[in-house]
């Protein structure tokens, strides 16, 4: 028989590298696996009492469907214990790394070989696993993937990294109309996570500029149905950005212009974070740029327009290194352009951008024999998992996270109060009122700062502290939780009158918060009118049959009567 007729035998390789991937994620990540939620995780859906028993349709009617689909089968799959939450986010990071790889070796494919060293073709595997390596094994990737509320962005490059790969894998330049509508597919479940994905169809435009001669016209049948969902989407997200005060053009503290300045200057962060990753911090303090003459700002445009300019003058010398600055700066676009977002920078943000980053380490990896190539790729690799594996150790506990955070941001009000929240979750309740008033000193409190003081005063053994931050809550918002807290404190200190009189505030304001109901049954109970109590304990499964303390103090009551 002839040995080119032969069948191809198994190809181990690509096996061997997804499963070493794996092992070094779940490795690097695993001192987050078990970690609290924090912040933000807080107030996703599996925390509301009303989707505890809620169908899947009710958690997939809002904004980003196919997120609020995956909490859902967290949530069916382990209620709120954070292990699930964090391994799927680590599962889809490994995937993500693993399209990386397929990216990067698609486009070495395409790259001229007369930059690269001889035998490129036959070391192009190992370029693309490396640079899958770098997206799996980056510091700054931590943020995106140990904090559940990011899996928006994890998942999200899921869907958008997979479409590309499909785009970038057809068999012919013209697209087919299954493989397009593979792209189109999966483009939708990139948009239904998150909205930042709108950049797909540029993406593909970019590729076939780049890289193809005449690839617009032979892909129209992509294009044009691409375009017209990128401008429904376009106009979805145009209309929440009218009238979000987090991330549009209403968001306090910024103008257009005004963040357009300030990104000049973070940009120059995030890249100078890809180059020398340490120093990472959970919420930074970036101060704003208000005219584009700011020494920070304008040395950041020069610096962009400087990698831009070069990207363009040696896009035939290091084609790989060219097309990976464009990506990079057109995948961070929705989120460093003229859209406000409250917070000026965040580590997630570079998630998918990174494709670009790990584009242009490649190219310069490209020329150099494997063994020389090894010795750079091999101690980078590993200085990246343990500097990951210690960002991981912060992520994976919330007194560590914020107090790393407040050292990093002593200035600003949102880490110090997370780090009084952790204390106060820790039972250190005057730890927590400590922080709590410094935070007070940083900016005049809000309402939920107020709120959680006076729970942490409470808690201390201060009452009348507490209840004078309840009553100066009450008069910044309306709102039922003061008052039932109010109640509460009240009702501790055997002052029945008082705590009824707030209760009733609290029940006039919202008469289905659950709170009210619940501390007036045990002010009912502390009196011993237990029937009183039992009432109001009804009441409050009546609206939330979940509560299980609730649920406890009603059986307590009934017992007793």
């Amino acid at each position: 028989m002839d040995a080119r007729a032969a069948p191809r035998g198994f190809v181990w390789w690509p096996w061997a590298a997804g499963i070493a991937a794996l092992f070094l994620a779940l490795a690097a990540y695993g001192p987050a696996l078990d970690g609290a939620f924090v912040f933000d995780d807080r107030y996703l859906p599996f925390f509301l009492p009303q989707y505890a028993n809620a169908p899947w349709l009710e958690w997939v009617r809002g904004l980003r469907p196919m997120l609020m689909f995956s909490f859902w089968l967290n949530y069916r799959a382990s209620g709120v214990d954070p292990y699930s939450y964090h391994a799927f986010n680590v599962l889809l990071h490994v995937f993500n790394s693993v399209m990386v790889a397929l990216i990067a070796m698609r486009l070495l494919a395409r790259a001229p070989e007369g930059a690269a060293a001889e035998g490129d073709t036959r070391l192009r595997p190992t370029l693309g696993i490396f640079a899958g390596a770098l997206f799996l094994l980056h510091p700054i990737q931590t943020e995106s993937v140990a904090y559940v509320a990011s899996r928006s962005e994890v998942l999200a490059a899921s869907f958008y990294l997979a479409a590309y790969c499909v785009f970038l894998y057809r068999r012919t330049q013209p697209i087919g109309w299954l493989r397009a509508l593979a792209v189109l597919a999966l483009f939708g479940g990139a948009l239904a996570t998150k909205e930042h994905t709108l950049t797909l169809p540029a993406l593909l435009l970019l590729t076939d500029l780049f890289w193809v001669k005449g690839g617009l016209r032979a892909n129209l049948r992509l294009y044009v149905p691409m375009a017209l969902a990128g401008a429904l989407g376009g106009a979805f997200v145009y209309r929440i950005l009218s009238s979000g005060n987090t991330a549009g053009f209403h968001t306090p503290g910024f103008t257009p212009a005004t963040y357009f300045y300030t990104q000049w200057r973070v940009i120059c962060l995030y890249l100078r974070l890809l180059v020398l990753p340490f120093g990472q911090n959970a919420d930074p303090d970036v101060p704003v740029s208000h005219t584009p003459f700011d020494p920070l700002a304008f040395l950041g445009l020069l610096l962009m327009a400087a990698l831009l300019a070069a990207a363009w003058i040696f896009r035939k010398r290091w084609p790989l290194a060219s097309f990976g600055v464009f990506t990079f700066f057109l995948l961070l676009a929705p989120t460093s352009s003229i859209v406000p977002i409250a917070d000026a920078m965040a580590e997630r943000r570079v998630y998918l951008p990174f494709v670009g980053f790990a584009l242009v380490c490649v190219e310069f990896l490209r020329p150099l024999k494997l063994r020389r190539r090894a010795m750079i790729e091999v101690p980078a690799l590993l200085a990246l998992f343990l500097l990951t594996y210690q960002r991981n150790a912060v992520w994976g506990d919330p007194m560590k996270l914020w107090q790393d955070t407040v050292a990093k941001s002593p200035r600003k009000v949102r880490p110090r109060s997370q780090l009084a929240f952790a204390y106060y979750e820790r039972k250190n309740c005057p730890a927590a009122a400590e922080n709590y008033e410094a935070a007070a000193r940083l900016a005049p409190p809000d309402y939920p700062l107020l709120v959680n003081w006076a729970y942490s005063l409470d808690c201390a053994g201060q009452p009348q502290a507490a209840i004078e931050k309840l009553l100066e809550a009450s008069k910044r918002e309306y709102d039922p939780q003061a008052w039932a807290l109010l109640g509460m404190v009240y009702g501790k200190q055997h002052k029945v009158e008082e705590a009824l009189h707030a209760l009733d505030r609290a029940q006039n304001i919202n008469a289905n918060y659950v709170m009210t109901y619940a501390v007036r049954g045990n002010v009912y109970e502390s009196t011993g009118d237990f029937a009183a109590a039992a009432e109001q304990y009804q009441r409050a499964l009546q609206i939330d049959p979940s509560n299980e303390p609730v649920r406890e103090a009603l059986g307590r009551v009934l017992a007793r009567r």
